[in-house]
This record gives structure tokens, C-alpha cells and sequence, in this order.
């Protein structure tokens, strides 16, 4: 069940009953909300929900595909039935509170930039810094190269308790960090064969987006 935090309870709760999500996005101009609704769009689906995310002009996409982050619906005027909002500031309403990347965010590819989005939680305040950028470019160096080289192991199934434990970090609240520590425990698990390693960090990967599949085949 995913669960989110609510500031009118003061507690992460279920989201609304129903196979549909209507999410409505308000203040976008940075990358960091929309990075954080695009989380929140890739597991609710992985959940089975049907998503709608929408926000309201000036909603500018330029640059957003470069983080992974799927177009928005675009509308003349806000979404009058909106289950959830994602804002940099509070909204009425049930409202994801993401306070804007600062700093400088150009020292580092995108995908490097969303990780180091995810490192942190949502609802934390996030700055750049020249030691957290080059960490999350570590980071995920490391894990393409380790993808990269596990490719060419035999195939295997996914190790399902790393994934489900995953799943069920990001169902909490979108605990990205929690998700990502399962991927380094993975990386590092000696009794987890290379081919399943392979297909879990695939698996995640579609909930996580970070490109971990682009050194396949580069060596």
C-alpha cells in the first residue's frame, strides 16, 4: 500500500481508494518537484494505478526529459478534482511539500543530478555541494560499470526479497535513500548470482530512473 506523508495529520497515509490517481503539480520551475512527482507517478503505477499528472502554464518542460521525467498534461486552469498535489510550497489540499533544489546543478549530467535528488528526502532541504554531487557521480558510475559487467553473466530471475524490499521503502513515503541502500547491499551480496543482480537493478531501475542500463555493452 503506498503511503504518503500528509501534513494535516502530520503522518504518511494510505493514498484515496480507486484504480485512478489524479495528481496536480504547482510550481515547477526547478527539477526538483518534478522529479519528486515523477517518483511518485512510477510507483503508484507499479502499484496498478491508473496516474494523471497535470500541472498549469508557466509549466515549461524544457530539459525535464533529460532527468527522466515523463511529460506532464498540461492545463488551461488547475485540476478541480486533484487527489494530490507536489508543490514547493503548501498548497490546499493534500499536498507533497518538496522544497527547491539550490545551489549550482550543472557540474553534473542529469541523471547524476536526479540521484542526488533521490539521496535525499523529498521533504528534506536539498543543496548542491561539490562532495554530494561527486558522490552520486561515484555512485552511479560504479553501479553502470558493475550492471555493465553483470550483463555478460548467464541470465537469471530477479532476487525478489532485494526488490520487494525496495518496492516497500518507496511505498513508504517515496523513501528513495531506503531503496537505494537495497541497491548497494545488492551490488556488494555474494550470495545474489551476477544475472539476478542484473535483472533487480533493471527491475528498479523503471521505478527509480537513473539510467543504470547505459554502460551495457560500452566496453
Amino acid at each position: 500500500m503506498l503511503r504518503v506523508f500528509d501534513h494535516r495529520t502530520g503522518r504518511p497515509e494510505p493514498l484515496p481508494a480507486g484504480p485512478g490517481l489524479r495528481v496536480q503539480v504547482v510550481d515547477a520551475a526547478g527539477r526538483r518537484v518534478p522529479v519528486v512527482a515523477d517518483l511518485l507517478r512510477r510507483v503508484a503505477q507499479r502499484a496498478g494505478r491508473r496516474v494523471r499528472v497535470a500541472c498549469v502554464p508557466p509549466c515549461a518542460d524544457e530539459g525535464r526529459a533529460e532527468y527522466n521525467v515523463a511529460p506532464f498534461e498540461v492545463l488551461a486552469a488547475p485540476m478541480p478534482d486533484a487527489d494530490l498535489y507536489v508543490s514547493e510550497t503548501r498548497s490546499d489540499g493534500w499536498c507533497l511539500t518538496v522544497p527547491r533544489e539550490t545551489g549550482d546543478w550543472t557540474s553534473v549530467d542529469p541523471l547524476t543530478a536526479r540521484l542526488a535528488m533521490l539521496e535525499v528526502p523529498y521533504r528534506e532541504p536539498l543543496e548542491a555541494s561539490e562532495n554530494r554531487l561527486s558522490r552520486a557521480a561515484r555512485r552511479l558510475d560504479g553501479w553502470r560499470g558493475q550492471v555493465a559487467e553483470w550483463a555478460t553473466a548467464p541470465g537469471r530471475p530477479m532476487s525478489r526479497a532485494h526488490a520487494t524490499e525496495a518496492e516497500a521503502a518507496l511505498a513508504d513515503d517515496l523513501d528513495a535513500p531506503a531503496a537505494l541502500a537495497v541497491l548497494d547491499r545488492l551490488a556488494g551480496d555474494p550470495d545474489v548470482p551476477p544475472g539476478a543482480k542484473l535483472e533487480t537493478f533493471i527491475h528498479l531501475d523503471l521505478l527509480l530512473a537513473i539510467g543504470l542500463v547505459s554502460a551495457i555493452g560500452s566496453a
